[in-house]
């Protein structure tokens, strides 16, 4: 057995930085038994566009690839491109997916590269994308890949560990101002200030390398009140941090479009969102393509203007009770899903 992993200060709470939190298979352990958030619900709202033959899916946020193999198992002519930046997550899902042969077609790529990828792979148009966002149980499970603010880690968070800056050179090396705009942007954290100040005093002293400093840092500077009433006090800042090394928001300001781009007529997109800066970017990229853009007072519909998109759920749909009970984390999920009714708005009928 390794050695136990240091105490920091409120170690059980199970803390990913984010509102609990996404993961391809929930529960702890990392292993393949744990079901993948309100899969009935995102094979049900598939399923429609899944029955001629050869239907293929994006799963945009492959994971440990538990709602790609249901899918799989489910519906026999399918093929899914599985799609995550993770290398690691690819080689154990890739294991997991094997039985399936040809018909999984895994690739390394983030989401916002999905146009490109259908691209090389000869397949424009596809029956239907998934996205399930947030942080996957492998990184959450993984200690030193220094998600969770429970366990005391090496300071990264980066998705793909082999591209970009950690959270330990964010914290070292961006100026207080813009560790204030990001703590407030992605963060939503109203002491956002203060935090930035007393980083770049610590940092002074001694740059960051684990998260266990950061958690207590954060103790000391958040006011009491606000941690009783609050979360955790690492919460807000540890979502932040992992936003902005992975680009999160602009990155998915990108994919959601371009996936909605990518479907076929009669395909579907299913977008499970975890915190509401996602949600907002999910509806705001959605909604008005399910609206008319006929100029408002004009009597008739414009030919080309009616909607591409129908809605399939009414606002952002959320994990019943009973899954909630089961899995804890399904609590903060929002679910948003549409179809492709019509040909996009500039293309040839």
């Amino acid at each position: 057995m390794g050695d136990e992993p240091t105490a920091v200060p409120g170690g059980a709470d199970t803390g990913v930085g984010d509102d609990d939190g996404t993961a391809a298979e929930r529960g702890s352990g990392g292993g393949y038994g744990h079901v993948p958030v309100m899969l009935g619900r995102v094979r049900e709202l598939l399923a429609p566009a899944l029955a001629g033959e050869r239907p293929v899916v994006v799963d945009a946020t492959l994971g440990l690839g538990g709602h790609t193999e249901a899918l799989l198992t489910a519906f026999p002519q399918l093929t899914v491109v599985g799609l995550d930046r993770d290398p690691q997550a690819l080689e154990l899902a890739g294991e997991r997916l094997r039985p399936f042969g040809d018909r999984i077609r895994p690739v390394h790529a983030v989401y916002d590269e999905l146009p490109d990828v259908l691209a090389e792979l000869g397949t424009p148009l596809v029956q239907g994308v998934l996205f399930d966002l947030g942080v996957s149980s492998l990184q959450l499970d993984a200690r030193e890949r220094g998600f969770a603010y429970a366990q005391d880690a090496p300071l990264d968070m980066r998705m793909n560990q082999g591209a970009g800056p950690s959270a330990a050179d964010v914290l070292n090396d961006y100026p207080s101002k813009d560790l204030v705009r990001i703590l407030r942007e992605y963060g939503e954290e109203r002491f956002a200030s203060r935090i930035a100040a007393a980083i770049v005093r610590e940092r002074a002293k001694e740059p960051f390398t684990t998260s266990g400093r950061l958690v207590r840092l954060l103790y000391d500077v958040v006011p009491a009140p606000a941690r009783r009433t609050g979360g955790h006090p690492a919460k807000r800042t540890f979502q932040a941090l992992r936003i902005e090394v992975n680009a999160e928001l602009d990155v998915l300001r990108a994919a959601i479009p371009a996936a909605v781009d990518s479907l076929a007529v009669s395909g579907r997109l299913v977008v499970l969102s975890y915190h509401s800066l996602e949600d907002r970017i999910v509806k705001r990229a959605v909604a008005p393509r399910a609206e008319s853009s006929t100029p408002a007072g004009l009597p008739v519909e414009l030919p080309g203007h009616e909607p591409e998109l129908r809605l399939l759920v009414r606002g952002a749909e959320q994990a019943g009770e009973d899954e909630i009970q089961e899995n804890p984390r399904a609590a903060s999920v929002r679910l948003r899903a549409a179809e492709r009714i019509r040909k996009p708005r500039g293309t040839r009928p």
